[in-house]
């Protein structure tokens, strides 16, 4: 991801567990593509896909 991006231009996806949207940060930049859910707790509650 190139420097000087702004937040409107970033990369999103929507979460499996809640179905909210949420954007590319920067400690997903290597694995963005395996990144499926929003939070940890949305990660901790997976059994409840919307």
């Amino acid at each position: 991801m190139p420097k000087g991006v702004k937040k409107q231009h970033l990369p999103s996806k929507n979460c499996i567990t809640c179905g909210l949207p949420f954007s590319w940060r920067k400690k997903w930049e290597k694995n963005w593509e395996n990144v499926k859910y929003c939070s940890q707790k949305c990660r901790t509650n997976k059994t409840k896909p919307v």
